[in-house]
This record gives structure tokens, sequence and C-alpha cells, in this order.
């Protein structure tokens, strides 16, 4: 695994789930907690998530923390 490999997989994750779910960035930052410019970040991989912030964020949206971080 490269550096920064952690951080696009969950980017990657958070908008497959925004998507999925049909919703806006501005929308699922809203459900999520966080401004629609630090989702945009997050979903680019350019933002770094603490892990209290990766189950604040995973509680919001309703999904598994481990969802957003391991292989399916």
């Amino acid at each position: 695994m490269m550096e920064g490999d952690l951080q696009r997989r969950v980017g990657s994750r958070l908008r497959a789930i925004r998507v999925a779910r049909g919703l806006s960035q501005e929308d699922f930052a809203d459900a999520a907690g966080v401004h629609r410019t630090y989702m945009g970040g997050l979903e680019r991989g350019e933002r770094n998530i603490t892990l209290r912030g990766l189950e604040r964020v995973a509680e919001r949206i309703g999904v598994d923390p481990l969802k957003l971080l391991v292989d399916d």
C-alpha cells in the first residue's frame, strides 16, 4: 500500500455511497455533519480524516466505519 491509498479509498467509498443514494455533495455533507468543501476534499482523497471523524461520519450516514476502510 502506498502513502495516501487509504485516504483515497475512504474518499472513493464515500463518493460511491453518495452517488448510490442519489445525493448532491452538499446534501450528503449535511447528512454527514460536515461542510461541503470538506466532504469534497475527502471524496478526492485530499483531506485526512481522523479515526474519530471517520466513526462520526459513518454513524451519521448509517454505515459501518470498517466498510469505508476495507475491501468488500
